[in-house]
């Protein structure tokens, strides 16, 4: 019969049992610490040159691709691999040595990047997904508030700290493309990473008058807004190489983050430092790069608003030209009165609207797009027919594309636009004109799709004749009737003062029109009218048919019995016996 072992034997059995499960957990143990630190070494941003990081990068990227799939206690880990897109062929031949800085870079393998150069890798903090496109962009703001220096505050979008980063020669940013689905332009990261690039380029440039290269990485085009066409040097696969012209990089990044601010006040103390400013810059070769601008197409319904446009704008005495674009279903004689009236003529060819039904109105009105033709001005602002001016808008001239006025939800109306024109540009519209989706069919819509980030100018600049609520009707009225001016242009929308009689506005005797009538804005066009030359006047004639319309409209309004009674004003307009 064996003897059983004595408990001390026992207790020292298991005492070397336990002492060989800690020395395993400890091994195990070190084994992961190892691998989190060679993994964190080639991840986090550095500051040393491309010699001394060469050996630490490649140990840890050797670690990485191990360790893509492990099993640690039980659980299985998995580590993301770094997705590695080669670098453009075409950074060969800019020389080594080059300082640069890289943003939203974390996911991409850039050991190929980092052999060849100094590499600064930029932390900031990602802008919240709470805050969304309309709150940068709202569909309107209170304006007066803005007069009297109680200005609403836009949503913050946080900002690396740019001054504790030396000075650097390029920048290299992966940007987030969402395309094709809806909305995909209106990203809020996607914009905040284009603002953060623009403020390195801008505030980290090398020397006073130095340049900066940028590097974007992404299947879709960078904010043309921001980064212009123009600027665009070369691209290949999906990096886009720019080099930016700073001096209006810095303007556009000094202005509002979104429309949820204005880009000016018209108080008078800043349109007195415009002035200056202008007055300073304005030499002959200056005002003659700039122009005012507007378009007529298949129709001579518009003439007589553009001649009264143009004779508005001379009366506020600038010395800018008069640029008019038109086709040949213009005839002889209008074009006689456009010149004489003040504008220099520019022919097109018609440009149709892939989505517009035929013989609709806005068939030919992506012919707006060639404005972006007139490359030999800097500066365009252009003004639609049905708008006249009443105060010198020149300091206008002073802002980016796309400076505009607001219209509703996040997108602005192209009635008074500043545009910079481009050749480059107005090639990427006709590229994608098909693609791009109006959210009305025109070319407002279309031009909404393309510069979503943009500058709102102050409503008195293209105020509209609309009235939505009773409150409205006496506060523009009041406007439309200041004497001196306080509007600088008023955007006749509805029924145009030209084809109504002179004598009250006909948007009161239809049903849905109603809301753009005002016989005060009515008047004031009229009086404009008066103050020109008699042989232009003749160009504002009603035709038979027109005159047959505005007969059965005041019919119809009568029988509707229309309590302000409109159709019961004696129509004196002498137009309504003359041919």
């Amino acid at each position: 019969m064996k003897s059983l072992p004595s408990k001390a034997l026992i207790i020292k059995i298991n005492l070397v049992f336990l002492v060989c499960f800690l020395v395993a957990y400890a091994a195990l143990l070190h084994w992961q610490l190892s691998s989190v630190y060679h993994e964190y070494a080639a991840s986090r941003p550095v500051t040393c040159s491309s010699c001394e990081c060469n050996h630490k990068v490649e140990a840890g990227i050797k670690m990485k691709e191990v360790l893509e799939e492990q099993t640690v206690n039980g659980t299985k880990a998995i580590v993301k691999k770094k997705v590695k897109h080669k670098k453009p062929s075409f950074l060969n031949g800019m020389g080594r040595g080059m300082k640069i800085v890289m943003v939203n870079m974390e996911e991409e393998d850039i050991s190929e990047w980092r052999a060849h150069e100094h590499i600064t890798t930029v932390q900031f903090e990602k802008v919240s997904e709470l805050l969304e496109w309309n709150d940068l962009f709202p569909g309107q703001i209170d304006e007066e508030l803005e007069e009297m220096d109680n200005r609403p505050t836009c949503p913050e979008i946080p900002m690396p700290p740019v001054y504790s980063y030396s000075y650097m020669d390029m920048i290299v940013v992966k940007l987030p493309c969402k395309y094709p689905e809806e909305g995909w332009r209106r990203d809020v990261f996607r914009l905040q990473l284009h603002l953060v690039v623009a403020n390195l380029a801008v505030k980290r440039k090398r020397g006073k008058n130095g340049k900066m290269k940028l590097m974007f990485l992404s299947k879709c085009r960078p904010m043309m807004e921001i980064f212009r066409c123009k600027d665009l040097k070369r691209r290949e696969g999906d990096w886009w190489y720019y080099e930016p012209n700073l001096a209006k990089l810095e303007q556009k990044i000094s202005l509002p983050i979104g429309s949820c601010k204005l880009a000016l006040s018209l108080r008078e103390k800043e349109i007195n430092a415009y002035d200056i400013s202008n007055v300073e810059s304005n030499t002959k070769l200056a005002i003659s790069r700039e122009a005012y601008a507007t378009i007529l197409h298949s129709s001579a319904t518009y003439v007589c608003g553009a001649i009264t446009l143009a004779q508005s704008l001379l009366r506020t005495g600038t010395k800018r030209d008069l640029i008019l674009l038109l086709d040949k279903s213009i005839s002889g004689p209008n074009r006689d009165a456009l010149v004489k009236a003040g504008w220099k003529l520019r022919f097109i060819r018609r440009i149709r609207n892939p989505r517009a039904e035929k013989d609709t109105y806005n068939e030919y009105n992506y012919s707006k797009f060639r404005l972006w033709q007139l490359t030999d001005y800097e500066k365009i602002i252009f003004i639609d027919a049905d708008i006249i001016v009443l105060r010198n808008i020149d300091f206008l001239f002073h802002f980016p594309q796309m400076s505009a006025t607001g219209n509703a939800r996040s997108i602005f109306n192209s009635g008074v636009m500043v545009i910079e024109p481009s050749n480059c540009t107005f090639r990427m519209f006709m590229q994608h004109q098909r693609e791009i989706i109006s959210y009305n069919g025109g070319d407002q819509g279309f031009l909404n799709e393309v510069f979503v980030w943009w500058h709102r100018l102050p409503r008195r600049l293209n105020f509209f004749k609309n009235f939505e609520n009773s409150n409205d009707v006496s506060v523009k009225n009041q406007l439309f009737d200041a004497d001196p001016p306080q509007l600088y242009a008023i955007h006749y929308l509805g029924l145009k003062p030209w084809v109504c009689y002179r004598d009250y506005d006909c948007n009161w005797d239809v049903g849905f029109l109603r809301v753009y009538a005002s016989d005060i804005a009515h008047r004031i066009w009229w009086k404009l009218h008066d103050q020109m030359d008699e042989n232009l006047q003749k160009f504002c004639g009603l035709t038979r048919q027109r005159k047959i319309e505005l007969y059965w409209s005041r019919k119809k309004a009568e029988e509707m019995g229309l309590i302000d009674e409109h159709w019961k004003i004696n129509v004196t307009d002498p137009r309504r016996y003359t041919s």
